[in-house]
């Protein structure tokens, strides 16, 4: 079974280059290990990267209302961590996997047409 955590808010850290994707209250990151891989939701416009907590899947999902605040990380080529308030673990490989989504969704109307024009203006 897996699990969602929803991101809800992103802080940056410039001095140190980095970004804190912040979670919603609920679910603990303890334990997580990132895989390095992104999905796309195009129902929810979202993007999904995965991680695995004791054995099962926790899907990290960025919805559209944060990607305007997430492009500057991008830009930036910013460290990505995930925060759950408690706990603060390093995301690699998160701006390679987003940056190779972003660029096979524009054009591409198989991820849909809302998603395709949400990331089409966004990035």
């Amino acid at each position: 079974m897996k699990k969602k955590m929803l991101i809800i808010d992103i802080v940056y850290n410039e001095n140190l280059n980095e970004v804190e994707l912040v979670a919603e209250d609920g679910l603990s990151i303890k334990d997580i290990i990132p895989m390095e891989q992104m999905l796309v939701d195009s129902d929810n416009l979202s993007f999904i990267y995965i991680t695995d907590q004791n054995d099962d899947y926790l899907y990290v999902s960025i919805p559209d209302t944060i990607w305007v605040q997430l492009k500057r990380a991008i830009d930036l080529n910013m460290s990505v961590f995930l925060s759950d308030r408690q706990e603060r673990k390093h995301l690699p490989g998160f701006i390679e996997e987003l940056s190779y989504l972003i660029e096979n969704i524009k054009g591409n109307s198989n991820y849909g047409e809302s998603m395709v024009e949400k990331v089409e203006s966004t990035f």
